[in-house]
C-alpha cells in the first residue's frame, strides 16, 4: 500500500517529467526540424514540418503538465482537475501520434504509460482506488494491567503534508448515503 503523500509526490514528479520532456521535444521538433526524425514520418499528415506538432506538444501537452504540477504544489482547488486534463492530454497525444504517423516508437508506449499512471494517481488521491492507497492509521497501544482503552478518534486521515484528505485540491469529503452535508 502506498501513502497519500507518496502518491502526491509521484504525481508531481511525473507531471514535471512530462512537462520537461514535452518542452524538450517541442524545442527539438521546432529548432532542429524533428531532431533527426525523417520528414517521411509526416507523410499523409497535414504537416509539412515538425513546427506545428512541436508547438502543440510544447504548449498544450507540456503546458498542461506544468500547470497541474504547479497547481498541486500550491494546493489549488483545481489541481486534481488539471492533473486529470494533463493525463488525458498525454494519452490523447499518443493516440493522435499512433493514428497519424506511419512509424511506431517505444517513446509512444512510455508516454502513454506516463499519462495512464498520472490518471491512476489522481484516482488514488480522490479515494476512488482505496486499496492502492493506505490512510495513516491511529497507533494502537497493547492493553496491559491497569491500562485504559485507547481514545478513539473520528478525525479523517491526513493527506500529503499533513492536511486533511478532504482538503486535497479538487476533493470533497464523502458523506454516507442519506446524510446531509454540514
Amino acid at each position: 500500500m502506498l501513502s497519500l503523500k507518496l502518491v502526491f509526490r509521484v504525481l508531481v514528479g511525473l507531471l514535471v517529467f512530462g512537462a520537461v520532456s514535452a518542452c524538450a521535444g517541442a524545442v527539438l521538433g521546432i529548432a532542429a526540424n524533428g531532431a533527426g526524425v525523417p520528414l517521411s514520418y509526416l507523410a499523409g499528415t497535414p504537416f509539412s514540418s515538425y513546427v506545428v506538432p512541436g508547438l502543440i506538444l510544447g504548449i498544450v501537452v507540456g503546458g498542461t503538465q506544468l500547470a497541474s504540477a504547479v497547481a498541486l504544489l500550491a494546493h489549488w482547488r483545481v489541481a486534481l482537475i488539471l492533473s486529470t486534463i494533463a493525463g488525458f492530454g498525454m494519452v490523447i497525444w499518443v493516440f493522435a501520434e499512433l493514428a497519424v504517423l506511419t512509424e511506431y516508437s517505444w517513446l509512444q508506449t512510455l508516454y502513454f504509460g506516463l499519462g495512464a499512471v498520472e490518471l491512476i494517481a489522481v484516482l488514488a488521491l480522490l479515494g476512488v482506488v482505496p486499496r492502492l492507497v493506505s490512510a495513516p492509521r491511529a497507533r494502537t497501544v497493547p492493553a496491559g494491567i491497569g491500562s485504559r482503552p485507547a481514545a478513539r478518534t473520528d478525525s479523517p486521515p491526513a493527506g500529503p503534508d499533513g492536511m486533511d484528505v478532504a482538503e486535497l485540491p479538487g476533493t470533497a469529503r464523502r458523506q454516507p448515503f442519506g446524510t446531509a452535508r454540514q
